[in-house]
């Protein structure tokens, strides 16, 4: 049964799927994933960084050194709980659009919130490796990163603690890391093209980039805070959704689509 399944199933990692799977998933269900990255992405992110860069400037004038590093720190593992909880919601959204149904906004969020401190700690061990990786070599850092790609959709979809994620990723990525590094290339220039857009639109239209730290809410145009945090909410959705729809078609590459592994059980 198992065979005669491997046979009818195309056995190979396509780009194409999964860029269809991301963006068929961002086109059915807006309200859901938009509204993840916004509520826990886009806009505590940039009110993270107006707050951080607020308090910095007080802590060099007043605390020292050491009172910078604590902001830095506090700022740093903020911003990766945050990642790591947007990461977990979208993730339900994308795994419902490629079951055939739609996941509400209340129950993606929930998938994400449920599993926040095993995701926390998933993102510090997945950011204290790659950081690791990065600084001594890079390219062990760029290897770390495509083999834990799906560590984080495979905590939240499978019910696994940080390290057996580690594991399932390392085992669903193994064989296409080649692709998987082409895939996150590919979004990298492509979030860079667009942030280079957005960042010349705003200059052309507010006069360049605000001093968010200085003149938050008095000398920065309401329009340009609504388009930081739109194009972070965009780019936030568009990530979360894409790992996903890559953790899904690895998952089907290896263990074969859903419908015909439950053929195989109860068949």
């Amino acid at each position: 049964m198992a065979t005669a399944a491997t046979d009818r199933y195309d056995r190979t990692v396509s780009i194409g799927r999964i860029f269809s799977r991301a963006f068929g998933t961002l086109a059915s269900n807006p309200v859901a994933t938009l509204g993840i990255a916004f509520l826990f992405g886009a806009l505590p992110s940039f009110l993270l960084i107006y707050l951080m860069a607020s308090v910095g400037v007080q802590a060099v004038e007043y605390l020292g050194t050491a009172a910078t590093i604590g902001v830095a720190i506090f700022s740093a593992v903020t911003a990766i709980l945050l990642s790591m909880i947007t990461q977990g919601a979208l993730v339900r959204a994308t795994v419902a659009f490629s079951e055939g149904r739609k996941a509400s906004l209340g129950e993606s969020a929930m998938a994400g919130l449920s599993v926040a401190l095993p995701l926390f700690l998933l993102g510090i061990l997945s950011a204290l490796g790659v950081g690791l990786g990065l600084v001594l070599l890079l390219v062990p850092g760029v290897i770390l990163y495509v083999m834990w790609s799906v560590a984080a959709p495979a905590l939240v979809e499978e019910r696994l603690g940080p390290i057996e994620a580690f594991g399932r990723s390392r085992y669903l990525t193994s064989g296409a890391r080649w692709k998987i590094f082409g895939l996150i290339l590919v979004i990298l220039v492509v979030y860079l093209m667009f942030s280079a857009v957005v960042e010349v639109l705003s200059a052309m239209t507010y006069g360049g980039n605000a001093d968010l730290s200085s003149n938050f809410m008095t000398g920065v145009p309401l329009g340009y805070l609504a388009t930081t945090v739109i194009s972070g909410t965009i780019s936030s959705a568009v990530w979360g959704v894409v790992l996903t729809s890559l953790y899904v078609e690895l998952r089907e590459w290896k263990d074969g689509p859903r419908t015909e592994a439950l053929a195989d059980i109860f068949g």
